[in-house]
Protein backbone atom coordinates (compact mmCIF):
# COMPACT_ATOMS: atom_id res chain seq x y z
CA UNK A 1 0.00 0.00 0.00
CA UNK A 2 1.60 3.37 -1.38
CA UNK A 3 0.52 6.64 0.55
CA UNK A 4 0.36 10.04 -0.53
CA UNK A 5 3.80 11.61 0.71
CA UNK A 6 2.12 15.24 1.75
CA UNK A 7 -1.13 13.24 3.14
CA UNK A 8 1.98 11.46 5.47
CA UNK A 9 3.45 15.06 6.27
CA UNK A 10 0.08 16.28 6.91
CA UNK A 11 -0.64 13.40 9.46
CA UNK A 12 2.22 14.08 11.86
CA UNK A 13 1.49 17.61 12.13
CA UNK A 14 -2.30 17.08 13.02
CA UNK A 15 -1.25 14.29 15.26
CA UNK A 16 1.53 16.39 16.66
CA UNK A 17 -1.13 19.18 17.71
CA UNK A 18 -3.57 16.66 19.09
CA UNK A 19 -0.95 15.43 21.46
CA UNK A 20 -0.58 19.22 22.89
CA UNK A 21 -4.89 19.12 22.72
CA UNK A 22 -6.96 17.81 25.60
CA UNK A 23 -9.19 16.94 22.77
CA UNK A 24 -7.11 13.95 21.52
CA UNK A 25 -8.31 12.05 18.54
CA UNK A 26 -6.92 9.02 16.56
CA UNK A 27 -6.32 8.95 13.20
CA UNK A 28 -6.10 5.95 11.08
CA UNK A 29 -2.50 5.81 9.75
CA UNK A 30 -3.46 3.18 6.87
CA UNK A 31 -6.59 4.28 5.71
CA UNK A 32 -5.99 7.09 3.04
CA UNK A 33 -7.95 9.69 3.90
CA UNK A 34 -7.93 10.18 8.17
CA UNK A 35 -11.49 9.54 9.50
CA UNK A 36 -10.86 11.14 13.04
CA UNK A 37 -12.34 9.32 15.91
CA UNK A 38 -12.48 9.97 20.00
CA UNK A 39 -10.48 7.82 22.15
CA UNK A 40 -12.19 4.84 23.90
CA UNK A 41 -12.16 5.84 28.05
CA UNK A 42 -8.87 4.96 29.03
CA UNK A 43 -6.46 4.99 25.68
CA UNK A 44 -5.75 8.84 25.86
CA UNK A 45 -2.69 8.04 27.81
CA UNK A 46 -1.31 4.65 26.06
CA UNK A 47 -1.86 6.89 22.31
CA UNK A 48 0.07 9.66 23.87
CA UNK A 49 3.33 9.36 22.28
CA UNK A 50 3.20 6.73 20.55
CA UNK A 51 5.62 7.21 17.30
CA UNK A 52 6.36 3.53 16.78
CA UNK A 53 5.39 4.06 12.89
CA UNK A 54 7.67 7.62 12.65
CA UNK A 55 10.68 6.07 11.23
CA UNK A 56 8.56 4.02 8.59
CA UNK A 57 6.52 7.59 7.26
CA UNK A 58 10.05 8.82 7.16
CA UNK A 59 11.19 5.85 4.94
CA UNK A 60 8.12 6.87 3.09
CA UNK A 61 8.81 10.39 2.52
CA UNK A 62 12.02 9.58 1.49
CA UNK A 63 10.70 7.17 -1.50
CA UNK A 64 12.16 4.19 0.13
CA UNK A 65 8.54 2.92 0.80
CA UNK A 66 8.42 0.26 -2.25
CA UNK A 67 9.20 -2.77 -0.42
CA UNK A 68 6.96 -2.31 2.91
CA UNK A 69 4.26 -4.04 4.21
CA UNK A 70 2.23 -2.31 5.89
CA UNK A 71 -0.76 -5.66 6.65
CA UNK A 72 0.96 -7.00 9.32
CA UNK A 73 -0.67 -9.59 11.16
CA UNK A 74 -3.55 -7.42 12.20
CA UNK A 75 -6.23 -7.92 9.86
CA UNK A 76 -9.64 -7.53 10.47
CA UNK A 77 -12.17 -9.66 9.19
CA UNK A 78 -16.13 -9.79 9.56
CA UNK A 79 -17.78 -13.28 8.27
CA UNK A 80 -21.61 -13.02 7.88
CA UNK A 81 -24.22 -14.73 5.94
CA UNK A 82 -27.30 -16.50 5.62
CA UNK A 83 -28.11 -19.02 8.46
CA UNK A 84 -26.52 -22.41 8.33
CA UNK A 85 -24.31 -21.94 5.39
CA UNK A 86 -21.40 -22.37 7.18
CA UNK A 87 -19.72 -19.31 7.93
CA UNK A 88 -18.73 -20.26 11.71
CA UNK A 89 -17.14 -23.26 10.34
CA UNK A 90 -14.92 -20.80 7.98
CA UNK A 91 -14.14 -18.73 10.83
CA UNK A 92 -13.33 -21.22 12.97
CA UNK A 93 -10.94 -22.60 10.82
CA UNK A 94 -9.60 -19.59 9.62
CA UNK A 95 -8.51 -18.31 13.09
CA UNK A 96 -7.26 -22.00 13.63
CA UNK A 97 -4.62 -21.55 10.61
CA UNK A 98 -3.64 -17.81 11.77
CA UNK A 99 -3.12 -18.92 15.01
CA UNK A 100 -0.77 -22.09 13.78
CA UNK A 101 1.27 -19.37 11.38
CA UNK A 102 2.12 -18.09 14.89
CA UNK A 103 -0.30 -14.75 15.00
CA UNK A 104 -2.08 -13.52 17.80
CA UNK A 105 -6.03 -14.20 17.18
CA UNK A 106 -8.71 -12.54 18.42
CA UNK A 107 -11.91 -14.51 17.19
CA UNK A 108 -15.38 -12.86 18.44
CA UNK A 109 -18.78 -14.55 18.24
CA UNK A 110 -21.09 -11.95 17.59
CA UNK A 111 -23.94 -14.76 16.01
CA UNK A 112 -26.72 -14.74 18.38
CA UNK A 113 -26.38 -18.31 17.45
CA UNK A 114 -23.34 -18.88 19.34
CA UNK A 115 -21.17 -21.86 17.87
CA UNK A 116 -17.98 -20.47 17.09
CA UNK A 117 -16.44 -22.28 19.53
CA UNK A 118 -16.91 -25.71 18.70
CA UNK A 119 -15.64 -24.36 14.96
CA UNK A 120 -12.45 -23.51 16.97
CA UNK A 121 -12.57 -27.06 18.70
CA UNK A 122 -12.99 -25.17 22.77
CA UNK A 123 -12.94 -28.43 24.52
CA UNK A 124 -16.05 -28.65 27.03
CA UNK A 125 -14.33 -27.54 30.22
CA UNK A 126 -12.94 -24.39 28.56
CA UNK A 127 -16.50 -23.41 27.25
CA UNK A 128 -18.00 -23.71 30.82
CA UNK A 129 -15.65 -20.71 31.59
CA UNK A 130 -16.79 -18.62 28.41
CA UNK A 131 -20.20 -16.34 29.14
CA UNK A 132 -22.00 -13.77 26.67
CA UNK A 133 -21.44 -10.21 27.49
CA UNK A 134 -24.13 -8.92 26.87
CA UNK A 135 -25.98 -11.30 29.89
CA UNK A 136 -23.03 -10.09 32.31
CA UNK A 137 -25.56 -7.86 34.25
CA UNK A 138 -23.24 -6.39 36.91
CA UNK A 139 -20.78 -5.59 34.16
CA UNK A 140 -22.77 -3.67 32.27
CA UNK A 141 -24.23 -1.82 35.09
CA UNK A 142 -20.51 -1.08 36.52
CA UNK A 143 -18.82 0.19 33.06
CA UNK A 144 -21.98 1.93 31.63
CA UNK A 145 -23.51 3.15 35.17
CA UNK A 146 -27.22 1.85 34.17
CA UNK A 147 -29.07 -1.68 34.29
CA UNK A 148 -28.75 -3.86 31.73
CA UNK A 149 -32.11 -3.33 29.47
CA UNK A 150 -32.66 0.03 30.68
CA UNK A 151 -33.99 2.47 28.17
CA UNK A 152 -34.47 6.33 27.94
CA UNK A 153 -31.56 6.03 31.37
CA UNK A 154 -28.37 8.24 31.53
CA UNK A 155 -25.44 5.98 30.51
CA UNK A 156 -21.74 6.42 29.66
CA UNK A 157 -21.24 6.31 25.82
CA UNK A 158 -17.72 5.40 26.02
CA UNK A 159 -17.44 2.74 28.80
CA UNK A 160 -14.35 1.21 29.86
CA UNK A 161 -13.78 -1.94 27.34
CA UNK A 162 -9.81 -2.03 26.90
CA UNK A 163 -9.31 -5.03 29.30
CA UNK A 164 -12.39 -7.24 28.18
CA UNK A 165 -10.84 -9.04 25.53
CA UNK A 166 -8.07 -10.44 28.06
CA UNK A 167 -10.04 -10.80 30.99
CA UNK A 168 -13.35 -12.27 29.42
CA UNK A 169 -11.34 -14.48 26.59
CA UNK A 170 -10.79 -18.14 26.79
CA UNK A 171 -7.77 -19.08 24.84
CA UNK A 172 -7.46 -22.43 22.97
CA UNK A 173 -4.35 -23.51 20.53
CA UNK A 174 -3.28 -19.78 20.24
CA UNK A 175 -6.86 -18.62 19.60
CA UNK A 176 -8.27 -16.02 22.37
CA UNK A 177 -12.06 -16.43 22.01
CA UNK A 178 -14.61 -13.29 23.25
CA UNK A 179 -18.57 -14.35 23.14
CA UNK A 180 -20.75 -11.25 22.39
CA UNK A 181 -24.26 -12.77 22.79
CA UNK A 182 -27.07 -11.23 21.65
CA UNK A 183 -29.61 -8.26 22.31
CA UNK A 184 -33.03 -9.23 22.87
CA UNK A 185 -34.80 -8.75 19.62
CA UNK A 186 -36.84 -5.84 20.89
CA UNK A 187 -34.13 -4.41 21.46
CA UNK A 188 -32.21 -4.92 17.86
CA UNK A 189 -30.29 -1.80 17.47
CA UNK A 190 -31.57 -0.19 20.55
CA UNK A 191 -29.71 2.72 22.08
CA UNK A 192 -29.54 0.70 25.65
CA UNK A 193 -26.18 0.15 27.98
CA UNK A 194 -25.40 -3.23 26.69
CA UNK A 195 -25.62 -2.03 23.33
CA UNK A 196 -23.54 0.76 23.95
CA UNK A 197 -20.78 -1.63 25.50
CA UNK A 198 -21.05 -4.42 22.82
CA UNK A 199 -20.30 -1.70 20.36
CA UNK A 200 -17.29 -0.09 22.14
CA UNK A 201 -16.23 -3.48 22.74
CA UNK A 202 -16.34 -3.96 19.23
CA UNK A 203 -14.87 -0.55 17.80
CA UNK A 204 -11.75 -1.11 20.55
CA UNK A 205 -10.84 -4.42 18.85
CA UNK A 206 -11.24 -3.06 15.39
CA UNK A 207 -9.04 0.20 16.22
CA UNK A 208 -6.78 -0.45 18.66
CA UNK A 209 -5.45 -4.40 19.39
CA UNK A 210 -2.65 -5.10 17.11
CA UNK A 211 -3.74 -8.92 15.98
CA UNK A 212 -5.70 -10.78 13.76
CA UNK A 213 -9.27 -10.44 14.22
CA UNK A 214 -12.14 -12.77 13.10
CA UNK A 215 -15.92 -11.31 13.62
CA UNK A 216 -18.46 -14.03 13.20
CA UNK A 217 -21.63 -11.98 12.51
CA UNK A 218 -25.45 -12.57 12.05
CA UNK A 219 -26.60 -11.39 8.65
CA UNK A 220 -27.82 -8.00 10.11
CA UNK A 221 -24.23 -6.84 10.59
CA UNK A 222 -26.23 -5.59 14.23
CA UNK A 223 -22.65 -5.35 16.16
CA UNK A 224 -20.60 -2.76 13.90
CA UNK A 225 -21.13 1.00 14.25
CA UNK A 226 -20.00 3.53 11.63
CA UNK A 227 -17.24 4.84 13.66
CA UNK A 228 -15.19 1.73 13.17
CA UNK A 229 -15.95 0.06 9.77
CA UNK A 230 -13.41 2.31 8.37
CA UNK A 231 -10.69 -0.16 10.11
CA UNK A 232 -12.49 -3.68 8.87
CA UNK A 233 -9.90 -5.08 6.17
CA UNK A 234 -12.49 -6.93 4.56
CA UNK A 235 -16.08 -8.49 4.79
CA UNK A 236 -16.72 -12.22 3.87
CA UNK A 237 -19.93 -12.91 3.07
CA UNK A 238 -20.61 -17.07 2.79
CA UNK A 239 -22.97 -18.39 0.50
CA UNK A 240 -24.38 -21.99 -0.77
CA UNK A 241 -25.63 -22.64 -4.02
CA UNK A 242 -29.20 -21.77 -3.63
CA UNK A 243 -30.94 -18.78 -4.36
CA UNK A 244 -31.94 -17.35 -0.39
CA UNK A 245 -28.26 -17.07 -0.05
CA UNK A 246 -27.39 -15.14 -2.98
CA UNK A 247 -29.85 -13.10 -2.17
CA UNK A 248 -29.15 -12.83 1.65
CA UNK A 249 -25.23 -12.66 0.21
CA UNK A 250 -26.86 -8.91 -1.89
CA UNK A 251 -28.59 -7.81 1.23
CA UNK A 252 -25.22 -7.83 3.18
CA UNK A 253 -23.54 -6.16 0.64
CA UNK A 254 -26.10 -3.41 0.48
CA UNK A 255 -25.65 -2.87 4.27
CA UNK A 256 -22.11 -3.39 4.24
CA UNK A 257 -21.73 -0.12 1.38
CA UNK A 258 -24.16 1.57 3.72
CA UNK A 259 -21.68 0.80 6.50
CA UNK A 260 -18.60 2.03 4.24
CA UNK A 261 -17.07 -1.15 3.86
CA UNK A 262 -14.91 -0.90 0.86
CA UNK A 263 -14.04 -4.64 0.49
CA UNK A 264 -16.81 -7.37 0.09
CA UNK A 265 -15.82 -10.75 -0.36
CA UNK A 266 -17.63 -14.23 -0.78
CA UNK A 267 -16.45 -17.19 -0.20
CA UNK A 268 -18.43 -20.50 -1.33
CA UNK A 269 -19.55 -23.28 0.68
CA UNK A 270 -21.03 -27.27 0.30
CA UNK A 271 -20.06 -26.65 -3.80
CA UNK A 272 -20.31 -30.23 -4.84
CA UNK A 273 -20.05 -29.45 -9.05
CA UNK A 274 -18.90 -26.91 -11.40
CA UNK A 275 -22.72 -26.47 -11.52
CA UNK A 276 -22.81 -25.24 -8.21
CA UNK A 277 -19.74 -23.20 -8.52
CA UNK A 278 -21.39 -21.43 -11.61
CA UNK A 279 -24.82 -21.05 -9.32
CA UNK A 280 -23.02 -18.70 -6.89
CA UNK A 281 -20.61 -17.38 -9.32
CA UNK A 282 -22.92 -16.00 -12.01
CA UNK A 283 -25.41 -15.65 -9.10
CA UNK A 284 -23.30 -12.67 -7.50
CA UNK A 285 -20.78 -11.99 -10.87
CA UNK A 286 -20.09 -8.23 -8.94
CA UNK A 287 -18.46 -10.06 -6.18
CA UNK A 288 -14.80 -10.84 -6.12
CA UNK A 289 -14.70 -14.49 -4.99
CA UNK A 290 -12.05 -15.77 -2.72
CA UNK A 291 -12.57 -19.60 -3.18
CA UNK A 292 -15.12 -22.22 -2.63
CA UNK A 293 -15.22 -24.76 0.43
CA UNK A 294 -16.64 -28.25 -0.74
CA UNK A 295 -19.70 -29.98 0.36
CA UNK A 296 -18.07 -32.09 2.84
CA UNK A 297 -19.32 -35.14 5.01
CA UNK A 298 -16.67 -34.32 7.90
CA UNK A 299 -17.68 -31.17 8.96
CA UNK A 300 -21.07 -32.89 10.53
CA UNK A 301 -18.84 -35.65 11.83
CA UNK A 302 -16.53 -32.82 13.80
CA UNK A 303 -20.12 -31.59 15.02
CA UNK A 304 -21.40 -34.70 16.03
CA UNK A 305 -17.87 -35.19 17.98
CA UNK A 306 -17.37 -31.78 19.40
CA UNK A 307 -14.12 -31.01 17.51
CA UNK A 308 -12.85 -28.70 15.20
CA UNK A 309 -13.07 -29.82 11.53
CA UNK A 310 -9.59 -28.12 11.63
CA UNK A 311 -8.62 -31.10 13.55
CA UNK A 312 -10.16 -33.66 11.74
CA UNK A 313 -9.73 -33.30 7.85
CA UNK A 314 -6.96 -31.89 5.54
CA UNK A 315 -9.17 -30.89 2.51
CA UNK A 316 -11.01 -28.25 4.88
CA UNK A 317 -7.67 -27.27 5.83
CA UNK A 318 -6.35 -26.73 2.15
CA UNK A 319 -9.15 -25.22 1.35
CA UNK A 320 -9.34 -22.64 3.70
CA UNK A 321 -5.44 -21.72 3.51
CA UNK A 322 -6.55 -21.18 -0.38
CA UNK A 323 -9.02 -18.25 0.69
CA UNK A 324 -7.00 -16.96 3.29
CA UNK A 325 -3.95 -16.55 0.55
CA UNK A 326 -6.54 -14.83 -1.88
CA UNK A 327 -8.01 -12.79 1.05
CA UNK A 328 -4.49 -11.34 2.01
CA UNK A 329 -3.92 -10.41 -1.67
CA UNK A 330 -6.66 -8.48 -2.63
CA UNK A 331 -6.55 -6.72 1.20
Amino acid sequence: MKLNKTFVIIFWVIRFLEFKSENLLLIPRNAGPPHPLPLLAGERERVRGNFKYLWLDIFLIFGYDKEIDWKGDSMKIAISGKGGVGKTTLAGVMARILAAEGKKVLAIDADPDSNLASAIGLPKESLDKLSPIASMTSLIEERTGSKKGSYGSMFKLNPKVDDIPDELGVTYEGVKLLLLGCIPQGGGGCFCPENVLLKNLVRHVLVLRDEALIIDMEAGLEHLGRGSTGYVDGLVIVVEPGQRAIQTAKQIKKLGEDLKIKKVMIVGNKVNSEEDRKVIEEGLSDFPVLGHMSFNPKILQADREGKSPYDIDDRIRDEVKGILKELERRI
